[in-house]
């Protein structure tokens, strides 16, 4: 694999990082990578946040990946802390590179140095090929999620 670097986000990725969010059947649907304003509005709030993590995985000058990863601390479990990783997307021309891989593994390290005891995360049920990406990492299909949009 050719070098790549996995770094925090800054407010110069947010198109990249936009534009990989859309670049999927599902993400075209909900995505508008040519109004950056509420994107950049978010990331500054992101920004703020000591339990937000917003990293890029940059290769060659080019954003090709990234997620965002929520630290939650918790009651439940014995107050549990916990991870949720969110947004996983990794360009069309890297899929299938190994970068999903090390992606989620530094979301794990990081979830780790962060003291949660538990990673999780949702995946849309029409992601058949990321439901095999995940249970290969070791998640476990073991939730039924549900929504309200407000």
């Amino acid at each position: 694999m050719a070098a790549f670097e996995i770094r925090p986000a800054t407010r110069d990725d947010i198109p990249a990082v936009v534009a990989l969010l859309a670049d999927d059947p599902l993400g075209a649907q909900r995505e508008s990578p040519d109004d950056l304003a509420p994107y950049l509005t978010a990331f500054e709030r992101l920004s703020g946040d000591p339990n937000q993590r917003l990293p890029v995985v940059v290769r060659d000058g080019r954003v090709v990946g990234t997620l965002q990863l929520t630290i939650i601390p918790g009651l439940s479990r014995r107050g549990t802390t916990r991870s949720v990783i969110e947004a996983v997307r990794v360009h069309a021309d890297e899929r299938g590179s190994g970068l999903g891989t090390l992606l989620i593994e530094w979301a794990i390290a990081e979830s780790r140095r962060q003291g949660c005891q538990l990673v999780q995360l949702t995946s849309d049920r029409t992601r058949a090929d990321a439901h095999r990406f995940y249970e290969r990492l070791g998640f476990t299909a073991s939730h039924t999620g549900f929504k309200l949009g407000l």
